[in-house]
């Protein structure tokens, strides 16, 4: 078995941290065999590495070395590109086509950003990597392949099967073994030892002089946070050995291409999850239960209104209300001014006729829907609305005192119970 300084060598991995080396220990361990691997770890660490130390060091070395970044591809097309398709089997597809597990029999294939798979492309890679099979889009005949798979992702699976976007019983058979990468960060002695690699490549690359770091741009590159990892610090060399016309680097003119998201911020923390809504569903329920709170304030003002005949007292509940409600004092207020030459009587839609006995009392008619428990809280507020306007011989001004609301108000409340 090789060891880790030849592995490094013979992949270009440049590091010496004691988490990295024990992230190849177990790549080089887990080669000989065929089981599962999934590689975890920040976007940017080179978690394309372990599936290719993986696949050289197997006796899959002769077969194919398939990448597929499962996030780069269209959620229509993905199904067609791992399983293959049947002529016909959909719109475009004019002649069959393999896909990749098919053509990397006897090989491995590395999913690339797994944790982007549709559930559906989840439920055939879970057969897949069960028995062995799988069946092409349009097809109904099973077919047989023998790969190796290496999977990698750079979410929080546990987050991500919480919320069911990722299958649990998949992710237990592709984190047979889980190989960790840990982020620049924690690799602090590794940081300048990459730059330099970077920096002489692209002094041969461009036909100049090499870059080098001041004492202090080295400390300043050190204690950056690095939140896109290698990838981060490949292009912060690269920008450095093109725009600078100095060969030598101080922390001041480093300072310029590092971004304000530094290592002055906090690591980022999950929030509580005590006020964060996990779903729309909990969003819909407060929504419906704030909805449900404004109706029985609007109901019980209804009956106090029904049965107080403190005018006073329930216009100013009403007014109230209706800035809870509406976040606004535009309808509230009364509009006395009105000359009542302007009122018109105001018929309403037609309701069904009870032929009630008249009554002197003036709210004498809230027993009776009392008792009709099957009445709606908007045919009740109709029914008022109309008796208000009876007694007030259709006008507005005075049917609206006598309910405690202003005119605009009731206006508005006849509109809509007119739709």
């Amino acid at each position: 078995m090789e060891n880790v300084q030849v592995i490094k060598q013979r992949f270009g991995i440049i590091g010496d941290d004691p988490k990295l080396n024990r992230a190849i220990e177990k790549a080089i361990q887990v080669a000989p065999t065929d089981i599962s691997v999934l590689v975890t770890g920040e976007s940017g660490v080179g978690k394309e590495s372990i599936p290719k130390i993986i696949h050289q060091l197997s006796h899959r070395k002769h077969g194919k070395y398939i990448a597929v970044n499962c996030g780069a591809i269209p959620e229509g097309t993905i199904d067609s590109e791992l399983f293959g398709h049947e002529k016909g089997a959909f719109t475009g597809a004019t002649n069959a086509r393999s896909g990749y597990f098919e053509v990397a029999d006897g090989g491995t294939i590395f999913l690339d950003e797994v944790g982007e798979l549709p559930l559906t492309t989840q439920v055939r890679l879970l057969r897949v990597l069960e028995n062995g099979e799988f069946i092409r889009v349009g097809a109904s005949e099973a077919k047989k392949t023998n790969v190796r798979i290496v999977a990698a992702t750079n979410l929080d699976m546990a987050e991500a099967i919480r919320k069911e976007k990722f299958r649990e019983d998949l992710f237990y058979r592709l984190s047979t073994v889980d190989i960790h990468l840990p982020p620049l960060r924690e690799r602090k002695n590794d940081i300048h030892l990459l730059f330099r690699k970077f920096a002489s490549d692209f002094a041969q690359k461009y036909k100049m002089p090499t870059v080098r770091l001041s004492e202090d741009a080295i400390d300043l590159l050190e204690s950056y946070r690095w939140n896109g990892n290698i990838r981060q610090l490949r292009n912060v060399a690269e920008q450095l050995s093109i725009l600078e016309t100095r060969r030598d680097i101080d922390a001041q003119t480093l300072r310029h291409y590092l971004p304000a998201l530094g290592s002055q911020l906090p690591a980022l923390t999950k929030p509580n999850s005590q006020s964060e809504f996990s779903s729309e569903r909990e969003i819909l329920y407060k929504v419906l239960f704030d909805m449900k709170s404004d109706l029985n304030d609007l109901k019980k003002l209804t009956m106090k209104l029904m049965e107080n005949s403190n005018a006073k007292e329930v216009r100013e509940e009403n007014k109230q209300l209706i800035r809870k409600i509406y976040g606004q004092e535009e309808d509230i207020s009364f509009e006395d001014e009105m000359p009542e030459t302007t009122k018109e009587p105001v018929s309403l839609i037609p309701v069904a006729q009870h032929h009630e006995p008249q009554h002197t009392d003036k709210y004498d008619f809230a027993e009776e829907i009392e008792e009709e428990e099957t009445l709606s809280l908007q045919e009740k507020e109709l029914e008022l609305i109309q008796k208000a306007l009876e007694r007030n011989s259709g006008k507005r001004k005075l049917a609206a005192k006598e309910l405690g609301i202003s005119e605009r108000t009731l206006y508005r409340k006849i509109k809509l119970l007119e739709q």
